[in-house]
């Protein structure tokens, strides 16, 4: 395969900071500012800015803000069909391993959607999703692990979330304060963008192809 063929953020290994924040989730939201911001690593292969991507941590989980740009279509989305679905995915290693290529109990993939839950598929939805090829899986998400808001907006639509700790297999801070981590949007009309290794390169179920969050002290 020709390097021009390939993807321009295969042939990196990222390593981005993720700033601490307490607390990480209040009634209206994780309240995350331009100082949260990750770096838009699909610029790299000169994509539009199609995505706004805010992320913290603290020691009782993950928060993040998505602000998906650029849309004029309302999204699509079905619980009953979430493969299909307009939304955005996250894949997490608390471990951090790029040597292998089959995820393993530390791997978590989860989807969120803007809209498709409750009896007008209008609220918002969170749901856990298994990886392909996984050699294990993690530990079982209960109720209340996961919480998620969405907001409409005139050119697309944002994504509140949290991630408990104990949705999260392996995750501790202190002794493992680097994670590997990549999104994707997934949408109809503006089609795939990643934050890592993008198609197609097996992203969604290769973790040696995710980038590494750096868990900054506060």
């Amino acid at each position: 395969m020709s390097e021009s063929l390939l993807p321009k953020r295969f042939l990196f290994r990222f390593s981005v900071p993720c700033r601490y924040r307490q607390p990480i989730w209040t009634a209206k939201g994780p309240g995350l500012d331009e100082s949260y911001r990750l770096a838009n690593l699909a610029e790299l292969e000169d994509t539009a800015r199609l995505i706004d991507f805010r992320m913290a941590w603290s020691e009782t989980g993950l928060a993040f803000r998505a602000h998906v740009i650029g849309k004029s279509q309302p999204p699509w989305c079905r619980t009953n069909r979430p493969e299909d679905s307009d939304g955005m995915q996250i894949w997490i290693d608390t471990r951090d391993v790029h040597n292998v290529h089959r995820a393993g109990r530390f791997c978590h993939r989860f989807l969120f959607m803007p809209v498709g839950g409750g009896s007008r598929l209008d609220h918002a939805v969170a749901q856990w999703l298994p990886i392909n090829r996984a050699k294990e899986h993690p530990r079982a998400i209960v109720q209340g692990q996961i919480r998620v808001r969405s907001e409409r907006l005139a050119d697309g639509y944002a994504l509140e979330a949290f991630l408990a700790a104990e949705a999260l297999t392996g995750f501790d801070p202190q002794e493992h304060p680097r994670l590997g981590f990549t999104y994707a949007v997934i949408d109809r009309e503006l089609g795939e963008v990643t934050f890592s290794a993008e198609s197609p390169m097996p992203y969604q179920e290769d973790p040696s192809l995710w980038a590494t969050l750096e868990l900054a002290a506060e």
